[in-house]
């Protein structure tokens, strides 16, 4: 595995985005247990952007997303598909922008502080593995930058690390 990189903060989220993808093509290890890969990743992204007040994975189990690796305050641990921000991506399969928690019709307050989220669906070969969330305490911190480049990220993932390995730890 190779070592973390501090990532400049000051950097545009462009670039901050392109080294996140170069470093996570480095540190992702299939050899690894799937819940250490996915940890860093959760610690990558929360250390790179002062934004995210949390980030984290959920996981899909008979319809049910279950709480995953995160970083930030505690969590729901589980979401119903079609409910609230989470649910709704999976449910779509669609990565999910709002600006406005408050305006999204059946948002979860796992926090109360949240203002902002994106969530990126985590689909391979038709199967509906789960979510990564990113919540922000500031309105309307995520756009298409972010979609993009999660987006990216989550393919990255799906194509180096053996998702199928997920059932072992939902027991």
């Amino acid at each position: 595995m190779a070592e973390y990189q501090q990532i400049d903060k000051v950097l545009p989220e462009e670039e901050k985005y392109k080294l996140i993808i170069k470093q996570s093509e480095s540190i992702l290890d299939n050899a690894l247990p799937l819940l250490s890969n996915l940890s860093n990743i959760t610690a990558l992204l929360k250390q790179t952007f002062d934004k995210i007040s949390w980030v984290g994975f959920y996981f899909n189990r008979d319809g049910i997303l279950y709480l995953g690796p995160f970083q930030g305050k505690t969590a729901c641990t589980k979401i119903n598909f079609g409910k609230g921000v989470c649910g709704k991506s999976i449910e779509t399969g669609e990565t999910i922008v709002v600006e406005d928690v408050e305006k999204f019709p059946g948002h979860i307050y796992c926090d109360a502080g949240s203002k902002s989220e994106i969530v990126v669906p985590i689909i391979k070969d038709d199967i509906k593995y789960g979510v990564l969330d990113l919540d922000s305490y500031i309105p309307a911190a995520f756009g298409n930058t972010d979609k993009i480049y999660l987006e990216r990220l989550i393919g990255i993932l799906s194509e180096q690390l053996n998702l199928d390995k997920l059932e072992r730890l939902m027991i």
